[in-house]
């Protein structure tokens, strides 16, 4: 028995060590082992992705860079199942939802983090830990500009449970992505700011229907009544909200930083900032990689180039991110110049445990709403 585990066990701690040595080595020192290796797969959840490869391949010829574009939720199921059936899986983890994340995937040893030793001084604290995040993102309240050029057409979250907004307010399926599920989440979390937005909106307290606990189940339960669109993706969204000549588009949640596409598209989406009492959420892009890489190196350089270079503005490794709507969590990039400042953003900042203890009743709630 011995003879068997003896050799296992210093293969285990033989890999661990070797995985310490890497984590502690800079781009430079990771570059030849990592030409060696020759491949990083990178499973991404948004198709900024693509950008990324074509800018890293760039930067090391002989590196090929393999990603998939898929769902937080998607690459969730994908992990789980690729662990279950021992098969090797991506390098690199570029994924939201860190409720689930944090609490299924790191919980279980299913992801690791890594931060490289040339961005850790300036990520704070609670951008490293257990994952280590890139940027923040959204799930916010967005509205046509166009129709509405004096600003958003909602002052207050309640009014899209009104009569004039019935069947006019879009937003993806929160049983189908989990970001969605998140934002609906919070809006129970927040349910005292809620009661509060209610009171402001209809000038008297908030009356619970019999089955509704609080003011944010109240306001989920109001909204699906109100026939809320619900569709598949976000690009559906973006599509309804933003399209230019309408008359009476709809409002919904989608992301801040899909803006970046309102010319090529020809969108007019603008973030609704002063609604009561939020407009949505913000919450961690997380960058992690596999216990187990194929790729151990290449991962870590992988990870180091998508945090950016040192540039004011994160060079190309950070490009396709530097936009406004996404902020990064490094203190030396410059925000860039047409984002409204994190510190006047209405949205939400999440606390994924927080969110992840309440996550599942929450959407049992939306079941029995659809």
């Amino acid at each position: 028995m011995f003879r068997i585990l003896a050799p296992l066990c210093a293969l285990a701690l033989a890999t661990s060590t070797h995985a310490q040595d890497l984590d502690t080595q800079s781009a430079t020192e990771l570059l030849p082992q990592a030409k060696h290796e020759g491949k990083v797969t990178v499973y991404a959840f948004t198709s900024r992705i693509g950008r990324v490869e074509q800018a890293f391949e760039a930067a090391y010829p002989g590196i090929d860079m393999i990603t998939f574009d898929m769902s937080s939720t998607e690459q969730i199921a994908r992990i789980k199942s690729e662990a279950q059936a021992g098969l090797p899986g991506a390098d690199v983890i570029y994924i939201s939802d860190a409720p689930v994340v944090l609490t299924e995937l790191v919980a279980n040893n299913l992801l690791v983090p890594y931060v490289p030793p040339r961005v850790a001084a300036v990520v704070a604290e609670q951008f490293k830990t257990p994952l280590l995040a890139q940027r923040l993102s959204t799930k916010v309240l967005m509205y046509n500009e166009e129709t509405h050029p004096d600003g958003s057409p909602v002052k207050n979250l309640w009014d899209l449970t009104k009569p004039e907004w019935k069947g006019r307010v879009i937003m993806v399926d929160p049983l189908q992505r989990g970001d969605y599920l998140d934002l609906m989440t919070e809006i129970v979390l927040r349910a005292d700011e809620m009661a509060s937005a209610y009171e402001a909106s209809f000038g008297k307290p908030i009356t619970l229907s019999d089955e509704n606990e609080n003011a944010g189940q109240q306001f989920i339960a109001d909204l699906f009544a109100n026939d809320l669109v619900l569709v598949s993706s976000t690009d559906d969204v973006n599509k309804a909200i933003g399209a230019k000549g309408q008359q009476t588009p709809p409002i919904g949640f989608t992301s801040y930083s899909d803006r970046r596409d309102n010319e090529d598209e020809g969108w007019a989406l603008q973030v609704a900032n002063d609604v009561a009492p939020s407009n949505g959420i913000v919450f961690p892009a997380l960058l992690a990689i596999n216990p187990k890489p194929a790729s151990p190196a290449a991962a870590r350089l992988a990870v180091d180039f998508m945090m950016g270079d040192d540039s004011e503005t994160g060079g190309e490794g950070f490009k396709p991110f530097y936009v406004a709507g996404d902020w990064p969590t490094r203190s030396d990039i410059t925000p860039h110049k047409d984002a409204i400042p994190l510190s006047d953003f209405t949205g939400w900042q999440i606390s994924p445990t927080e969110t992840a203890k309440i996550r599942a009743e929450v959407a049992d709630f939306i079941l029995a709403l659809q």
